[in-house]
């Protein structure tokens, strides 16, 4: 214990900074109380009247605890943890909780190894889950192959690894599955997460009693309360792909349930989303303006997560907590003034002093993929073909039957229906999946990439084949990433050669770039409510509801059967 704080907490000695006549939110009893917030070293003192060595007039200003992401994939942000944490910190987000799942089913061990040393020493805290789903089912062609058990043993004893994270083969747990449940009871002193879009009755009895604690999947406020119910704790999600906060919110509202078992998180969130509208703060104010009370909203995104993931002295703004705090004039708009982290003032210079190499460059070195012909898009078109329909601003899809464009037998792509594949891209079996999408929207080329949750083949969308074939080809050139093309040229690349999934330039570049890509896609038709990739992403993701394809065909996510191979 560090004498000098007890004796700045008594008024003793001065601290080392205080921030003066600030309206001070106490998460504990929520209120907001005029006052100073004493801070030595990295912690708060106290808070009160105080003298500090620098002092910062806050007269006007809200003082609240830094914001945490419950559920995030850094890898989904593009970047490496240490210009992601630099993105978000600025934005307020002063620690996330990390699954990276995403790294792990691509690159194993060595994989889990790099989110844990690059993310060590970044100006976020960055909590871990171990990944617990890798491959999210057995049909999935990944990478690493499977992640057991007893190779997940030895991250527990690492201090930032809070459990395991989420269990996406619900099904698996639902069916008693002994690999599945070996993987729980080797967890089940610590947090589990969870992911079970759809279940419901007897189903959610089901997989609470196997030990999952939370869920982050529910679509509509129904299926939020019906969990709440059952003693799950919800994390409600905003992301890019997935925008659910509105419907979970206003269904529990409208119901006048408490709120004390919900928490925000965002999943997958690009950094052009990010930039424009915020992260954790983007659903405080979301929140609040749906009706959600200031300071309930502002403990979902704080300290209701620290308390959730057992992180000791995080989340309030309270004598021996962690100094992480957001300056705010405005608590309805979340956008802070200042952030303080660890007793730091966020600028610019200090966020240079963090610096990261990367060590094990095999990372670098991850697609390997065959040379693809025309003929491998083939798709035969039938008197009744399996269709994956997007549903906008969600990941769930529908799957009908029905008659399809083209000429002869085969499925030729028009306004309406586009063409989705999925190219095994691990170097293991070669094989290509086929099959038609509507919603995309997508004419006059094509869109490709190496992220495919969660086995990351590549999958890609167009409306000829050559565009396919040609986006296919420079993914494999530049080792991962994302790829526009046209008129059988590439019109515009983003680099992710880590993994194929992150890039090594700084945060500002790859928003930037990847601002630019999705307007192209735009211009080339996808519509407003379907990102172009992070929708695209999860087509390929066959633990979501209804339809999705993988490199072996199209699968059925409600019976977990292929439809067409």
């Amino acid at each position: 214990m560090n004498k000098s704080m007890i004796r700045a907490a008594k008024g003793e000695i001065s601290a080392d900074l205080v921030l003066k006549n600030g309206k001070v939110m106490n998460v504990f009893t929520e209120e907001i109380l005029d006052g100073d917030v004493a801070i030595v070293g990295g912690r708060i003192a106290g808070v009160g009247s105080y003298v500090g060595k620098r002092e910062i007039d806050c007269t006007g200003k809200y003082i609240v605890p830094g914001l945490i992401d419950a559920h995030v994939h850094i890898e989904s942000s593009m970047v490496s943890p240490l210009e992601f944490a630099k993105y978000i910190i600025r934005k307020g987000t002063t620690a996330i909780v990390a699954d990276p799942h995403e790294i792990v089913n691509v690159s194993g061990k060595d994989g889990m190894a790099y989110i844990l040393d690059a993310s060590e020493h970044v100006p976020v805290d960055v909590y871990a889950m171990v990944p617990s789903s890798v491959p999210a089912t057995d049909i999935d062609t990944n990478g690493a192959g499977k992640f057991l058990a007893k190779d997940m043993a030895e991250y527990k004893s690492h201090p930032r690894v809070l459990g395991l994270g989420e269990m996406m083969r619900f099904v698996d747990v639902l069916n008693g599955h002994e690999e599945t449940l070996e993987k729980l009871e080797a967890f089940s002193d610590r947090v589990l997460d969870g992911h079970a879009p759809g279940i419901s009755r007897k189903e959610v009895q089901a997989y609470r009693a196997a030990g999952i604690m939370d869920d982050h999947e529910c679509s509509t406020g129904e299926e939020a309360l019906e969990k709440l119910r059952a003693g799950f704790h919800i994390l409600v999600r905003e992301g890019s792909g997935a925008r659910n906060l509105e419907k979970l919110l206003s269904g529990l509202l409208k119901a006048g349930v408490s709120l004390d078992c919900c928490m925000f998180c965002t999943d997958d969130k690009h950094l052009e989303d990010i930039e424009q509208e915020g992260h954790i703060n983007y659903c405080v104010r979301k929140a609040i303006a749906l009706g959600v009370p200031e300071i309930k909203a502002y403990k979902m995104a704080s300290y209701h997560a620290a308390q959730f993931y057992q992180m000791k002295n995080v989340g309030a703004v309270g004598a021996g907590y962690q100094a992480d705090l957001l300056v705010l004039d405005d608590l309805k708009e979340a956008n802070p003034s200042m952030v303080i982290k660890n007793g730091n003032i966020v600028e610019e210079t200090w966020l240079s002093s963090f610096t990261y190499e990367l060590k094990n460059t095999s990372l670098l070195h991850t697609v390997k993929i065959r040379q693809l012909q025309e003929e491998d898009l083939f798709l035969a078109k039938k008197e009744k073909n399996h269709i994956l329909e997007l549903v906008p601003n969600e990941l769930l899809t529908k799957h009908r039957e029905g008659t399809v464009p083209g000429c002869g037998d085969a499925f030729i792509p028009d306004r309406e229906y586009a063409k989705l594949v999925v190219v095994e891209r691990h170097g293991k079996n070669g094989k290509v999946g086929v099959c038609p999408i509507k919603g995309y929207g997508i004419h006059g080329g094509a869109v490709a990439t190496t992220i495919s949750h969660d086995s990351h083949n590549i999958i890609a969308v167009g409306d000829n084949d050559a565009d396919i074939l040609c986006a296919v080809k420079e993914l494999g050139r530049i080792q991962g990433g994302y790829v526009i093309a046209s008129k059988g040229a590439v019109v515009d690349t983003l680099p992710l050669s880590i993994s194929g999934l992150m890039s090594t330039d700084k945060a500002e570049h790859v928003q930037k770039k990847t601002g630019e890509m999705v307007k192209t896609a735009r211009k080339m038709g996808v519509p407003q409510g379907v990102d172009p990739f992070i929708t695209l992403s999860f087509m390929a993701l066959t633990v979501i509801p209804e339809l999705r394809l993988t490199e072996s065909g199209i699968f059925d996510v409600m019976t977990m059967q292929f439809v067409e191979e």
